[in-house]
């Protein structure tokens, strides 16, 4: 597959929107994704999703999905397994896709889905290296600069549907002998399903207790090694992101027995221990 020339290759594009920022933390409430094979759209998929908790004002705000849209829709566990079959065997492409990765991964481990073995796509990092003159790179401005077909932002199908245009523009100018080695290379951040695991965290016994923590809304002590916040510190975990750049947890400090302020990065390799209270 590495060695052949991306025009060869199913591809698909995803997107998902979520109840909030961070994985464990929050929940998907609609996953979508378009299939491209031979030089054309073959399929689509595409389901709201129901989540456990209410959704916030603010999350609706940003995808316009309300609670009303998810209380007769299916569950995650009805239809992880479908997703993870659709996606079979293709290479991947989402637009910021650690976000994605960093939630669908969490399911598909939760149901007993294995997590794919091909390489990931981000059209966010593709894009910085072949449109250099566009005013920044979100999904939304490139789509404005290259005059491509625009919907509904922040839906996934259509959001899909975008990231799919905007890759297939990216490869073209990129030159259609272009194997995935050499996309992955222009990418130069490797993403893999792997890097993602839930399970990996939990046979470490610091990320085990953060991820804990996470899941049930409680505090922990830190023993951090890293900057400014380097020291001792009570903190409440709101999620751990995955992040070719450095896994992090995103914790605020404990202000009056309760989490409060700014979220703050905390690096995984330099959470040296890590106490629940």
């Amino acid at each position: 597959m590495m060695n052949l020339a991306w025009p060869e290759l199913t591809i698909v594009a995803f997107d998902t929107e979520t109840s909030g920022a961070y994985p464990l933390d929050s929940e998907i409430c609609e996953i979508a994704a378009v299939k491209w094979e031979g030089g054309q759209i073959v399929s689509e998929f595409q389901t709201l999703i129901k989540p456990t908790k209410i959704m916030s004002d603010f999350i609706i705000g940003i995808h316009g999905i309300t609670n009303e849209m998810v209380a007769s829709a299916p569950e995650i566990k009805e239809k992880i397994g479908e997703f993870r079959d659709f996606i079979e065997g293709a290479i991947l492409v989402a637009h910021h896709a650690p976000f994605d990765l960093g939630f669908l991964s969490v399911e598909f481990e939760r149901f007993q889905q294995t997590l794919p073995s091909e390489p990931v796509l981000c059209s966010s990092l593709i894009s910085r290296k072949i449109i250099l003159d566009s005013e920044n790179h979100k999904l939304q401005t490139l789509i404005k600069h290259l005059g491509l077909q625009q919907g509904q932002a922040h839906r996934a199908l259509d959001d899909a549907k975008a990231c799919l245009e905007l890759t297939l523009n990216c490869l073209n100018k990129f030159g259609e002998e272009k194997t995935l080695a050499q996309i992955l290379e222009l990418q130069e951040k490797p993403l893999y399903w792997r890097h993602y695991s839930v399970q990996a965290l939990l046979r470490n016994e610091t990320t085990k207790t953060l991820v804990n923590a996470i899941e049930k809304k409680i505090k922990v002590d830190i023993i951090y090694q890293g900057g400014s916040l380097k020291g001792t510190r009570t903190i409440w975990p709101k999620g751990i992101v995955r992040n070719p750049d450095g896994d992090y947890l995103a914790a605020m400090d404990d202000v009056g027995g309760q989490g409060e302020g700014l979220v703050k990065r905390f690096y995984l390799g330099k959470i040296k221990e890590a106490c629940s209270i």
